[in-house]
């Protein structure tokens, strides 16, 4: 039996033995209400804890990442506070640091006049060029490039002062600068756009030759979508007739450098708003024509996926994702004739859970694509059978030649695919019964669906990540119980090649650090296990009674309970607090049906199966106090908190919400149509904060940054106001300059002071006195 899983088995005794003693407590112990005055330094404790249990760990690996060289690999290690990246030469197992980290932040602070530490780079990979001479990175919004020799570096803006001022606006925007030129293949033509229209330019001369005619601010040719066919013949784009353009307008009341206010503007489509249209357009370069495409068959789209073309040139291939996301359809155009066909549907009564599986290299679309011999067969991510599975498709006739993975349980990304051995190695959870089913392991198997092999069978949470050429993986490998490991591999055979780095936590252990403990019960339907995690307190008393402190994430996008080691403790916990976190229905990463329940519905939450999980740890365990019972959560968590005092006030007495979406009408068009549907009906009403807040019971304290660039900060403005009109008592924190989260020591400190007030029932401290340190 492997070492890992005797850990897990011990660990699983200890919790059951723990289980065991606060069943047998007695039941005076049930009503121990003693309670320990807290003072300014618990607070302190709370505030800085993580800090110090960063310094904790030593030879802490993070998730590798390959070199474009496929000879190395390398991953960012933390020891005693301090991060720095190592490179490893897969050859020779030679482990080094990857750069000086000191000359580099030296060189990036004379350049961006910032003050960036070397233990702490703020870029989490990187990539080697010229040889390994030069290294590059991102940081926000800007590329950076630094030879190695003398940490000369330069920067570049990747996106334009446009796109960075409008992060949810997707439309291509109508480039007219004659001096970008997309080159042909064959090298012979530059195509660009100039007023909003098409032209050709042969490089042996200067003449303008005009594509198109028709181009105008309203329906223009977008330069960023231009695509040429593999043998030059044949250009292809979109033609885009913008939308309605959404401004949320914000006013930076207190800037850094001016006494004055400023005010900014961004882009920000919302639900039901007009979207820009765009078509596929194409055109003959020898004869100058444009070939008509009908576009029956996309002729509502969300967006399109940019062009892919056969690399025979005998047509292109873009995916539709139709408006509603209940429609999502790979297209082929082709070439000679502009005739269009569909090679393949996915169509759903609720929604279509497009997000991608990873393997970006072969995949330019929403959703997982792989073209095998170019496009004779194409491998496809589908929900069809009610889990993410896998499918082999004719890519020349669109008919499905079988199922590759089937199950239970769901593929969650896809490493690699080797067309000639015809196998694909990808990550899936839920397979292996008894376990965790959010475990990630990673598999190999055939394209017909045999030969299925698990390459990592330690009971755990498995990030891998394929070499380039696919001959070796890495296996970062951990448990929230269980200290990181990096290991390498040979894939052929699965071979151990190196155990890269282990954790050392024994100096965080001593300091008093203990994992969460993980627990299950049936959720509303009496057979789903529904999972999550209990942070315990300080200095635990299994005799005591501990209030509950709910940490919610329940937006659909993904799973949100952690599953692998993270030294961070709740600040809560240095209070008294027991905080949990659970992952009930309408959140991903379970079957098909599990997730469904969102469907329009995001009041629901999955609060009745996270009420039936309480219910039964209170039951297990005798220190699980439910009688005050509070929650807090950010983003979609904030929608989620106040969601809770407005539809389950019964259980839940307490809500801090940060930077929540209080009315989906009023954030970002995808995330909210895509759950809540498309025309936007009734049912976003029935799950709006603002629409419902007369039902408020409880008590509130809402967070919000005054330049929240995710989530419209006006919506949580409306709540406010609807609860001042409603009549209902609430807190509120506005903090000046503070973006999505509103992050920082202060807001925390707010959210630990009012459930000290309003659970504990004590009177925070007087944070204003002068003798308070």
């Amino acid at each position: 039996m492997h070492k890992l899983d005797v850990m897990y088995k011990i660990g699983a005794l200890i919790f059951a033995l723990l289980a065991q003693q606060e069943a047998a407590a007695v039941n005076g112990s049930r009503g121990n209400r003693e309670k320990e005055v807290l003072r300014p330094a618990d607070y302190n404790r709370a505030l800085t804890i993580n800090d110090r249990h960063a310094r904790l760990t030593i030879n802490a690996p993070e998730e590798a990442f390959w070199l474009a060289d496929g000879a190395s690999f390398a991953y960012r290690s933390t020891s005693n506070g301090k991060r720095q990246f190592m490179r490893v030469n897969v050859a020779s197992g030679r482990k080094q640091v990857a750069f000086d980290h000191e000359k580099l932040a030296a060189a990036l602070n004379r350049l961006g006049h910032t003050e960036f530490n070397a233990d702490h780079l703020p870029f989490d990979r990187f990539e080697l060029a010229d040889d390994g001479g030069r290294i590059t990175f991102e940081i926000e919004d800007t590329a950076w490039s630094c030879e190695l020799v003398n940490y000369a570096c330069s920067r570049e803006a990747n996106r334009s002062a446009i796109d960075q001022q409008s992060p949810y606006d997707y439309t291509p925007i109508a480039e007219n600068d004659p001096k970008r030129a997309s080159v042909s293949p064959d090298g012979k033509w530059l195509a660009y756009t100039k007023d909003y229209n098409l032209f050709l330019r042969s490089k042996e001369g200067p003449k303008d030759i005009p594509l198109t005619w028709d181009g105008s601010e309203g329906n223009y040719y977008a330069f960023s979508t231009l695509s040429w066919s593999p043998d030059s013949r044949r250009l292809a784009a979109y033609r885009v007739r913008p939308g309605h353009k959404r401004e949320v307008h914000y006013i930076e009341s207190s800037p850094g450098d001016q006494r004055q206010p400023r005010h900014l503007t961004i882009t920000y489509p919302k639900p039901g708003d007009a979207l820009a249209l765009p078509q596929p357009v194409l055109f003959d370069v020898g004869d100058r024509r444009e070939i008509a495409i009908d576009n029956a068959l996309f002729p509502n789209p969300y967006d399109l996926s940019p062009i892919r073309w056969w690399k025979d040139s005998r047509g292109f291939t873009f995916e539709y994702n139709e408006r509603g996301h209940q429609l999502y359809r790979l297209a082929e155009v082709e070439a000679a004739t502009g005739t269009v066909r569909t090679l393949i549907d996915e169509r759903s009564k609720t929604f279509i859970d497009y997000q991608p599986l990873r393997m970006d290299q072969s995949n330019t679309g929403k959703t997982f694509r792989y073209d095998v011999a170019d496009g004779r067969e194409i491998i496809w991510a589908s929900e069809r059978d009610g889990y993410e599975h896998l499918y082999l498709f004719d890519g020349r006739t669109g008919e499905l030649k079988n199922q590759i993975t089937r199950g239970a349980w769901v593929v969650r990304s896809v490493h690699y695919v080797d067309p000639i051995k015809r196998r694909i190695w990808f990550s899936a959870s839920g397979m292996n019964k008894g376990e965790d089913p959010y475990f990630v392991h990673a598999y190999g198997i055939n394209f017909d669906g045999t030969g299925l092999t698990s390459l990592t069978p330690e009971t755990a949470n498995h990030q891998v990540e394929f070499s380039p050429d696919g001959r070796y993986y890495l296996d970062f490998c951990s448990r929230s119980d269980l200290a990181p490991r990096l290991m390498l591999y040979r894939t052929i055979d699965s071979s151990e090649l190196m155990e890269v780095e282990s954790a050392d936590i024994s100096a965080l252990v001593a300091a008093g650090w203990q994992p969460p403990l993980t627990f299950h019960t049936r959720g509303r339907d009496g057979e789903t296990e529904i999972w999550g995690i209990i942070h315990l307190p300080i200095n635990f008393d299994r005799s005591r009674r501990y209030p509950v402190i709910e940490k919610i994430y329940a937006g659909p996008t993904g799973s949100f309970v952690p599953k692998s080691f993270s030294p961070f403790v709740e600040p809560l916990t240095q209070l008294g607090f027991v905080v949990v976190q659970i992952d009930g229905m309408g959140t991903n990463n379970r079957s098909r049906a599990f997730h469904d329940v969102a469907w329009k519905n995001l009041r629901d939450a999955g609060f009745p199966d996270r009420i039936l999980w309480h219910k039964a740890a209170s039951a297990k365990f005798s220190w699980y106090d439910i009688s005050r019972v509070g929650i807090f959560g950010g983003s979609a968590g904030g929608q989620n908190a106040v969601s809770a005092l407005l539809f389950h006030s019964d259980f839940y007495k307490v809500a801090v919400a940060n930077s929540g979406c209080y009315d989906n009408r009023m954030d970002k068009i995808w995330w909210n149509e895509q759950w809540m549907g498309w025309p936007v009906g009734i049912e976003y009403s029935q799950s709006s904060s603002v629409d419902n807040a007369h039902r408020l019971q409880g008590k509130l304290l809402l967070i919000v940054g005054e330049l929240d660039r995710n989530v419209d900060p006006a919506s949580t403005f409306q709540l406010a106001d609807r609860l001042i009109r409603a009549g209902k008592y609430f807190d509120m924190l506005v903090v000046p300059g503070a973006d999505h989260g509103a992050p920082g020591s202060y807001s925390l400190l707010k959210l630990l002071d009012f459930f000290v007030l309003n659970i504990l029932r004590q009177t925070p401290p007087n944070w204003n006195d002068p003798s308070i340190d």
